[in-house]
């Protein structure tokens, strides 16, 4: 290494730039690990952005001639200058990016921006549409984007805030099913494998950092063409997180490889962080007529919510008082939500009753109940919430409810009530056909058929539209509902979203227990090879409107996420058929849910530091505030409070937003638009403790700048 080095250095004197570009391959190579995989990390991605506007300084290609078949100016230009229009057309100035001096002058029509991974981004969302059956519940949201570039943006929203990740990556089959820097990679390709490793590294290492340390779970689904490189990549990138590797049988009929065994499977890794674990269940997953537990009990759930979202900023409205009666064991009624600006000590209790309000969660801060009142008081007039042993000296005062979703099984009859204790409580278990087990490690489940329950279902809601090798709905569904089944305001995310499937599942886990969970789908708009081929003949280009209808976010994701809310296809006929299996119904029934459709744009951070790009920037605001009620999308007033979070552009009207904040009990974010620290602080000392001050357009810009340093990687 010494050697080199010097070389390096005598290099730097002559050619500057080459030096540059050598010192970063050989630091690559000094950086290898000596044990473990080993792999070329290529030249940092790069994506074209068609239908963003050109700028001065932009990265571009210039692009094929409409109608034509060839594939385009692969090299990078810079736009040194825009002509005025001249003849109803603008031309660019460019000069070739490298060693080459070459310029040119093209029309700006045939240019396409290309952002490099290694490039600081800051992004934006423009809303493409939405749907709203769920009254006031939160809104999944549907992100037409690079996914890279979508991580980087959900790092500004939700850092270390999901609770599980699904993916199910390109397989790398060979065959034209993903594409590195914009070219389709294929069996021929001697470094594909390579190529799939860098692409998936740098993914995961960013959603390494959406995952809640605490409790939450990473699940990707693989075959057998990258199974194992899989594996060594998730080990090296999460080093130390428990590890499983799930069997699933996914084509019972088997794939022909020729002279090999018929595939009927394939492979999911589930990565545990934290106290992240396996929900028991009704059925084994391996033989679905066969339970192995004779324990036919029901689990009460404890009324202290638990984990990392068991504080009271995350659910002001279920810290309230219950009110027991120590002497009779009994509870006498439940309190109203304590408003922020209210004291325990405020509240008087009936008479010869005590105020039993939530523990301190283990970090510190005031905890809170699982359910609110008006909930608690439902399941305690049906039996459904009970009291156990109270010890007033040492302050214990047990209380447990069942979940909406053991209610639903008590209602379908696969929870059976035997009677009541004296104390009014119901006496339920499992039927003797339904005993609880730990689920196996090889699932061979009837829904989880791909052909069946992934690619018809997907023509059922969208006749006439195909997507390759869509997920089964009741595999994600089973997957994900290991997990999240008991936290009802769950934040799941996909970005490698394809045909929608994580999100129509998380719809199915909200019914079957009312819970408000919430997905973020991210998928581009790439069009089928074939499909392509057609529209380049045709005169067509990526960012036309008649190509862009063809791509996969618009012509299957969003209209097959609306189709699953509505219960209608895109011609407006109800949907034929039922779900199947745990919860049935017809399709037509559609969900009580709301889901948002975005398109991720390319802002200009002096514009967006100088405020003059809020309407790009709102919707990020809204979803790092929750995705819940209303958005604020303007503040020509100078200030504005929603249900979840506020902001503040003019520190004039500082006083009026913190009286505003002080009245919002919901509330639990603020952004302060200013350059100065001092009034910032100023600001932030006068807001609420339980209010997350962020200042804005710093810790925005922040977020994007440190992220660029990992795109070289």
């Amino acid at each position: 290494m010494s050697r080199l080095n010097d070389l390096l250095r005598r290099l730097e004197n002559s050619d500057p730039a080459l030096a540059k570009d050598l010192r970063r391959e050989v630091d690559a190579l000094s950086g290898r690990r000596a044990f473990g995989l080993n792999f070329e990390r290529h030249v940092p991605e790069a994506v074209e952005l068609p239908g963003r506007p050109v700028r001065r300084g932009d990265k571009v290609r210039i692009l094929p001639p409409r109608g034509s078949k060839a594939g385009g100016d692969a090299r990078l230009w810079r736009v040194l200058a825009i002509a005025k229009e001249t003849a109803g057309a603008r031309t660019a100035s460019l000069q070739l990016l490298g060693d080459v001096d070459e310029t040119a002058e093209v029309l700006l029509d045939d240019l396409v921006v290309v952002a490099e991974f290694r490039d600081p981004i800051y992004p934006g969302l423009v809303s493409t549409g939405k749907v709203e059956r769920g009254g006031d519940k939160p809104y999944h949201a549907v992100i037409n984007a690079e996914n890279y570039h979508a991580l980087q943006t959900l790092l500004f929203t939700h850092r270390a805030k999901v609770d599980a990740i699904y993916i199910d990556p390109p397989y790398n089959t060979g065959a034209k099913d993903w594409k590195y820097n914009n070219d389709y990679v294929e069996g021929e390709d001697l470094y594909r494998h390579s190529k799939w490793l860098a692409f998936m590294e740098r993914r995961l290492k960013l959603a390494k950092e959406l995952l809640n340390p605490q409790d939450s779970v990473l699940i990707v689904t693989i075959d057998e063409k990258e199974r194992n490189r899989l594996g060594l990549l998730l080990e090296q990138v999460f080093a130390g997180v428990p590890t499983q590797m799930i069997t699933t049988v996914i084509n019972p009929k088997g794939a022909s490889l020729g002279r090999d065994f018929a595939r009927v499977d394939e492979q999911i890794f589930v990565l545990y962080f934290g106290t992240a674990g396996v929900q028991a269940e009704v059925r084994d997953m391996l033989d679905e007529n066969k339970n192995e537990s004779a324990d036919t009990s029901v689990k009460w759930s404890s009324l202290i919510r638990g984990g990392a979202q068991g504080i009271r900023t995350d659910s002001p409205g279920a810290y309230y008082p219950v009110f027991v009666n120590p002497a009779r064991n009994v509870i006498h009624s439940f309190g109203a939500s304590l408003p922020w600006d209210a004291h325990q000590k405020d509240i008087a209790a009936p008479p010869e009753t005590v105020a039993v309000w939530p523990p301190r969660h283990p970090s510190g801060v005031e905890g809170r109940w699982g359910i609110g009142p008006d909930k608690a008081a439902e399941l305690y007039s049906l039996g459904a919430l009970r009291l156990g042993k109270v010890d007033v000296v040492r302050g214990k005062f047990p209380m447990s409810y069942l979940s909406s979703g053991i209610m639903t099984r008590v209602a379908s009859g696969e929870i059976l009530t035997e009677g009541r204790r004296a104390d009014g409580t119901l006496v339920v278990r499992y039927a003797d056909n339904t005993k609880v087990t730990q689920p196996k490690t090889v699932w061979k489940m009837q829904g989880h058929n791909a052909g069946e329950y992934g690619s018809k279902l997907v023509s059922t809601l969208l006749p006439g539209r195909k997507f390759p090798f869509p997920k089964a709905l009741y595999a994600v569904e089973d997957a994900l509902g290991f997990f999240v089944r008991n936290k009802p305001d769950a934040t799941v995310v996909d970005f490698f979203a394809g045909s929608g499937t994580t999100a129509h599942a998380v719809m199915r886990l909200n019914r079957q227990d009312g819970g408000q969970r919430r997905s973020i789908s991210v998928t581009n708009n790439e069009v089928s090879a074939e499909e392509q081929k057609r529209l380049r003949a045709e005169g067509f280009r990526p960012g036309d409107s008649e190509w862009d209808r063809w791509g996969i976010c618009d012509y299957i994701t969003k209209p097959r996420v609306a189709a699953a809310i509505t219960g209608r296809m895109p011609n407006g006929d109800p949907i034929k058929g039922d779900y199947k299996f745990t919860d049935e119904f017809p399709m037509a029934d559609g969900f009580e849910e709301n889901v948002e459709f975005f398109t991720l744009t390319y802002e200009a951070p002096l514009r967006v530091s100088s405020n003059r790009e809020f309407s790009k920037i709102a919707p990020l605001l809204w979803l790092r505030a929750g995705s819940e009620g209303r958005r604020i999308d303007e503040v020509s007033s100078g200030w504005d409070v929603a249900d979840t979070y506020g902001v503040l552009a003019d520190l004039n009207h500082s006083e009026a937003f913190v009286e505003a904040v002080v009245a919002k009990e919901r509330l639990n974010i603020a952004f302060i638009v200013t350059d100065e620290d001092r009034l910032f602080e100023a600001i932030a000392r006068e807001l609420p403790g339980h209010v997350e001050p962020v200042r804005l357009y710093e810790a925005y810009l922040h977020n994007f700048e440190i992220e660029t340093g990992r795109s070289a990687l």
